[in-house]
């Protein structure tokens, strides 16, 4: 007896089933991983057919480069014309940027801070904006762009670009400005700031992490976009006005059956380089500005 006591003393102890809130992180990390492969994986590929022959990508597609072609990257910037293009849609892109933002910083500032008869309708006609279709626009927005003499120029493409930008920033900074904090606010204003001070030193400043955020998404918004300015970019001499969008699309639909796969590959990595390194430069403050609202 004192045998099988001492040996059922000694039976290694019976483990239980892991908890079940333990497999939500492991499913999610899995599916994070998943879609992080599937959105990067492509772009890889871009890149290092970039560097290929035709040859090499109709032949062998997923094979590595045998060398570094920069000549494909020559050959699309110069006979493409893509850094004409890349130029127009820096140029556009920028002017749109510096308008959004101040005008959609201080018109949510406005509808943040202050109350005003009729400060409901105006930001609920903001909210409005982001619901409307950009192809329900395209018609008459053509005819008022012709009207003021700015088809096909890149003055008229940047205005439309930060109007059409305008509603989402808007919206996004006001929410953020409502989340600082009003004692440094009224604190300003003891110490004899104006309002305008108020806005530009003191609570723009706090505002970075917001202004980052919505300023990276209106970059995107807007360097990728394509139906807007095939619509406006019209008239005699606007090919030499065109964006990346217009111009990748022109080099993929000229070539026909001769197919620079090269060049066009090496056009859509340079059209790819601005986006990839603004994410890389200001990943984290986009996702301190997206979490801000919710830690405060």
């Amino acid at each position: 007896m004192a045998v099988l006591v001492e040996t059922s003393r000694e039976s290694p102890p019976v483990t239980s089933p892991p908890p079940p809130e333990r497999a939500v992180p492991i499913l999610s990390h899995a599916f994070l991983i998943l879609w992080a492969l599937l959105t990067t994986l492509p772009l890889v590929w871009a890149v290092l057919s970039s560097f290929k022959s035709d040859n090499e990508i109709l032949t062998d597609p997923w094979s590595l480069p045998t060398r570094l072609r920069w000549e494909n990257w020559g050959r699309a910037w110069n006979e493409a014309h893509i850094g004409r293009y890349f130029l127009n849609s820096a140029v556009v892109v920028t002017g749109a940027l510096i308008l959004t933002m101040l005008l959609g910083a201080m018109a949510a500032y406005v509808l943040a801070r202050y109350r005003f008869r009729g400060h409901r309708i105006v930001y609920y006609a903001f909210v409005g904006g982001m619901m409307f279709p950009v192809f329900l626009a395209l018609v008459p927005l053509f005819f008022v762009v012709r009207n003021l003499g700015l088809l096909g120029t890149l003055p008229g493409l940047t205005l439309v670009y930060a109007a059409y930008s305008l509603p989402f920033t808007v919206f996004f900074l006001t929410a953020f400005f409502r989340t600082l904090p009003t004692s440094v606010a009224e604190a300003a204003m003891v110490d004899g700031c104006g309002h305008f001070g108020l806005f530009f030193r003191v609570m723009l400043p706090m505002a970075r992490p917001g202004l980052v955020s919505v300023g990276i998404f209106n970059f995107l918004f807007q360097w990728n976009q394509y139906v807007l300015p095939i619509v406006l970019m019209q008239g005699e001499g606007a090919d030499k006005r065109w964006v990346l969008a217009q111009g990748l699309t022109a080099l993929a639909v000229n070539e026909g059956y001769r197919g620079d796969f090269s060049g066009l590959f090496a056009g859509m990595t340079i059209a790819m380089l601005p986006v990839i390194a603004g994410y890389l430069l200001f990943h984290r403050q986009v996702q301190s500005g997206l979490a801000a609202g919710q830690l405060r």
